[in-house]
């Protein structure tokens, strides 16, 4: 990273934009405070994520970017590409990745997840990163904001479009990193196997001690043989409702 640029102010295009500091390695990110805005979940996945040097890491559904500039600190990978089908959403997510100096190894592409390999070609990508919406079109209220719709409910791309969409980008042998709703589980694992990826980490995310998870982080490998490895659960809140000391230390507030 070469480091945030100095006026921030010129990169503001609208007066409901403001600027966060992402607690990483000095990252800041552009947020718009009438749009989607990142949750802990985008944060929890990007720690998940591993890569290396030589990994062509390509984030689907990226938004306002915070995956794709959370894994320019998180990992060594030479390029990371955010592919991203609504537009003010990709627009504010390239105005980031100039802000923070980081264009010579993050691209944010506008597109359609599912016409990825028409944009960029099959195979072509070693590690694959997704935090889909959750929601199907017939669960809860869809939002009239078409940007917040699309975030949270499956209205221009559904579980199966992802994961398909990730099979064909990956490289055999090649990972995919998700971050999901336990309600779904079941329908997570079945895409994934019926794709050729075969799950082999899974964390569930416990929002407290005690009770059942809502969230769960997954790693699936294109052509792997089965067998998957469950890691300790990940807390997110201490019975006083502060954030566990794992959080904090993902979040860059106390030291590893």
């Amino acid at each position: 990273m070469k480091g945030v640029a100095a006026n921030l102010e010129n990169y503001l295009k609208y007066d409901s934009e403001t600027i966060e500091d992402l607690m990483c390695n000095g990252l800041k990110i552009i947020q718009d405070k009438n749009a989607y805005r990142f949750a802990i979940d985008s944060v929890l996945l990007a720690n998940f994520v591993k890569a290396k040097p030589k990994d062509r890491i390509i984030d689907l559904g990226t938004g306002s970017g915070v995956i794709a500039l959370l894994l320019s600190a998180k990992t060594q990978a030479q390029e990371i590409v955010g592919l991203e089908l609504e537009h003010e959403a990709a627009e504010r997510a390239k105005r980031s990745v100039e802000m923070n100096g980081l264009k010579e190894r993050v691209v944010i592409v506008e597109g359609d997840l599912k016409n990825a390999t028409q944009i960029f070609g099959r195979e072509n990508f070693s590690v694959v990163v997704s935090n889909p919406p959750y929601m199907r079109v017939e669960e809860g209220k869809i939002s009239p904001d078409a940007a917040i719709a699309m975030a949270r409910h499956e209205v221009t791309a559904t579980l199966s479009d992802v994961v398909k969409a990730a099979a064909e980008l990956l490289r055999f042998g090649g990972r995919f990193f998700m971050v999901y709703r336990t309600l779904r589980l079941a329908d997570a694992l079945w895409e994934m196997k019926n794709k050729a990826l075969e799950p082999k980490t899974i964390r569930f995310i416990h929002p407290k001690t005690g009770s059942s998870p809502n969230l769960f982080l997954v790693m699936a490998q294109k052509g792997a043989g089965p067998g998957v490895e469950v890691l300790p659960p990940l807390v997110v809140y201490n019975d006083d409702g502060s954030y566990t000391e794992e959080i904090l230390t993902i979040y860059g507030k106390v030291e590893n």
